[in-house]
């Protein structure tokens, strides 16, 4: 178990900054979004288990050699009154990874109450300063001059939010292109992948690859979103699209860096080797798999 604990630790340590560090500066990940949300996603789903895990094996190392021998001898102790006489540093890594756990549970949760119940007053919002769209079901329109866009999952159905300023300012396949890329958003749950990287983010605050991950899946969602709106209307459209909206609002929430990639990729595409779609794919599984085999297998063949 001990061999296991500092195996974990130094993978953690791995998938808190070179690795997710190395993802960030990768240049393949715009012209393969699904692939690299896959891997970041891999990523923090590892870089958590290997934090817990390195704690709670080091805990559990005086108690045996396997993860549910161990989790057993601990109970038993439990039952049979001797907490007391599990030294002290032991102790301190058990408690640690009950805490830690708790800690990334609790801001998931709070962060999925948190943006439902903006959500919910937000739509009652919408339903007050918006008119429904006469040819499009579950579409509101804004009357405002700022070119708009959105949409707002719901427990009924979803809402595509658009204003008379985006209408105004694109052709009608354009505004198709803007349909398609917010539909996409919807119909394939994007807000629940970037739910949980905001909470990982909120959770580990002044954890800087947190940071980087929730900027860097935010912007593979929307090109995720492109990809589908551009295999209906074209790349060019969809690139028209995003500009013409930028020009008219420059101060316009997503980042300008971000609109420019995605726009580049459209224009200027760079197709991803199966190779390295592969080799992304294989890390992708293996991320997972090392802390898991590092926490469940007997540890007798790394002594």
């Amino acid at each position: 178990m001990l061999v296991a604990s500092l195996a974990l630790a130094a993978f953690a340590v791995l998938l808190a900054w070179p690795i997710p560090l190395l993802l960030a500066r990768a240049s393949w990940t715009a012209n393969a979004p699904v692939t690299a949300l896959l891997l970041w996603q891999s990523i923090a789903l590892a870089g958590g288990l290997s934090m817990i895990g390195a704690l709670l094996t080091f805990g559990l190392h005086p108690f045996g050699e396997r993860l549910v021998e161990s989790a057993l001898g601990l109970g038993g102790a439990a039952i049979g009154g001797r907490l007391t006489d599990v030294p002290l540093l032991n102790a301190l890594a058990l408690c640690g990874a009950l805490l830690l756990t708790g800690h990334l549970l609790l801001n998931l949760v709070y962060t999925a109450i948190q943006i439902q119940r903006q959500r919910t007053r937000h739509r009652q919002l919408v339903q007050l300063l918006s008119t429904p769209h006469t040819e499009l079901p579950h579409t509101r329109m804004l009357d405002t001059s700022i070119p708009l866009a959105y949409c707002l999952p719901g427990s009924q159905h979803p809402i595509t939010v658009f204003s008379q300023g985006l209408v105004a300012v694109l052709s009608p396949k354009e505004l198709e292109a803007v349909i398609e890329h917010e539909s996409a958003h919807l119909t394939q749950r994007h807000y629940l992948v970037l739910l949980a990287f905001v909470a990982w983010h909120r959770s580990l605050p002044w954890f800087p690859i947190a940071r980087q991950a929730r900027e860097d899946v935010a912007m593979l969602i929307e090109m995720v979103a492109d990809d589908h709106a551009r295999h209906i209307v074209g790349d060019e459209v969809l690139a028209s699209a995003i500009t013409r909206v930028r020009a008219s609002d420059p101060a316009g929430g997503e980042p300008q860096d971000h609109l420019s990639a995605r726009v580049a990729r459209l224009r200027h595409p760079e197709p991803v080797g199966r190779g390295l779609r592969v080799a992304a794919s294989v890390a992708t599984v293996a991320l997972i798999a090392v802390p898991t085999v590092l926490l469940l297998a007997p540890m007798e063949w790394l002594s």
